[in-house]
């Protein structure tokens, strides 16, 4: 089967790591990604299923591995050589078409779910992701067990297979990853009747995550900085109330607020802060613009970043990390899922919009490069189109 694999080799990553200081994305032509042709993976037991690929996304994370910044912490966490890609519509070998959850739960590994009716990715115990029939990984994508998007087959666990129906398009259901990961994100807020929020970052997951803050809480004001056009657009779409430019986020909290400045924070601030950048400089501006005891989410994967904490303790502030999806309370005490709410995101806020660019497997190149620099050149979500592949 086709396939793009990334290789451990750490000359190339480290090519990847220095070039893309200076051109985002250079990774895919000096890093360790290269299409192969490679033998589909095999079925790993009982409950595992073929997918066939019809799109896969590239998002921020597949990018910080290509260009060779991602944090080292997640080294246990997969194994090599994998096939990334873990925003997935597919078909089964009987012509279903499915979204993928990619997140390798317990049941995948052959251990009994974190309880009845869990998701994947729900539980407090992590060990299970270093038994059971397919290799260390942390989920499809990153695991060279099971495959993943950036290719025309892989295997999946039951558990992680949703039917898509008619009504949602195949561009629909790629959102679908992204969408559960706003949902988790603005569920796991715990954003209270007429809260100010401030999302920093309006690509994908900023977006989606602006999207369910609407659909799902009761929040007051939602502000979003935002840089390009499209995504000022998309934001205010979506249900931001106020969208401003990254650099003026700080000034249109405090007017919204009535607070003032102490040096250069916020005297008081945001009720919750969604940072979905997870930059040095976007952390710190999010500790300066949440008030004192007030919530931030980080759903931006940070990397290794410098980053004083000061205001953290000073600020008393809750910091809490929002990393995938699984089972959710609504406000009104519904228990359900971020799959199950984000088939409703996709379809009410027709979050298919979302994916402006498609390309061919053998166009990664161009693919990467592009979805590197997404936002400048007018893109949100760039994503492969494996449709007229062959299987």
């Amino acid at each position: 089967m086709k396939a793009l694999v990334f290789e451990r080799k750490e000359l190339r990553y480290a090519a990847a790591t220095i070039g893309s200081r200076v051109s985002p994305g250079i990774g895919s032509q000096v890093g360790p990604l290269r299409l192969k042709d490679i033998d589909p993976p095999e079925i790993a037991g009982e409950g595992w299923v073929r997918v066939f690929p019809l799109l896969s996304g590239i998002c921020g994370s597949d990018l910080a591995t290509v260009d060779g910044k991602s944090s080292r912490y997640f080294e246990p966490l997969v194994s090599f050589p994998f096939v990334p890609g873990h925003e997935v519509v597919g078909e089964l070998e009987d012509g279903t078409r499915v979204a993928l959850e990619p997140v390798l739960g317990p049941e995948s590994r052959g251990e009994g779910p974190a309880f009845d009716g869990a998701s994947p990715g729900d539980g407090d115990d992590y060990g299970y992701l270093l038994s059971g029939p397919v290799g260390d990984g942390i989920q499809i994508g990153y695991c060279a067990g099971t495959g993943g998007g950036w290719s025309t087959e892989l295997i999946a666990h039951k558990s992680q297979i949703h039917e898509v129906p008619e009504d949602i398009s195949d561009e629909g259901a790629v959102i679908l990853e992204p969408a559960a990961g706003g949902v988790h994100t603005a569920l796991k807020a715990q954003i209270q009747s007429g809260d100010v929020v401030a999302v920093q970052g309006s690509g994908t997951m900023g977006l989606c995550s602006i999207a369910a803050i609407r659909k799902f809480t009761d929040a007051g004001t939602v502000i979003a900085a935002a840089k390009y056009p499209l995504q000022r657009s998309l934001a205010e779409e979506f249900g931001a109330d106020i969208v401003v430019e990254p650099s003026e986020l700080k000034r249109a909290v405090r007017q919204i607020t009535g607070c003032r400045m102490i040096g250069n924070s916020l005297s008081g601030g945001s009720n919750v802060t969604i940072d979905a950048v997870g930059s040095a400089s976007s952390i710190e501006t999010s500790l300066e613009i949440t008030r004192p005891r007030g919530r931030l989410v980080m759903l931006g994967m940070p990397g290794v970043t410098k980053v004083d904490l000061t205001p953290l303790w000073h600020r008393e502030i809750e910091m809490v990390g929002s990393y995938t999806y699984g089972t959710e309370t609504l406000p009104d005490g519904t228990v359900t899922n971020s799959y199950a709410l984000a088939f409703e995101l996709v379809r009410e806020m027709r979050l298919d919009q979302l994916v402006t660019d498609l390309y061919p497997l053998d166009r990664y190149k161009q693919a990467i490069r592009h979805a590197a620099e997404a936002g400048s050149l007018g893109a949100i979500k760039v994503a492969f189109d494996l449709r007229g592949e062959k299987r």
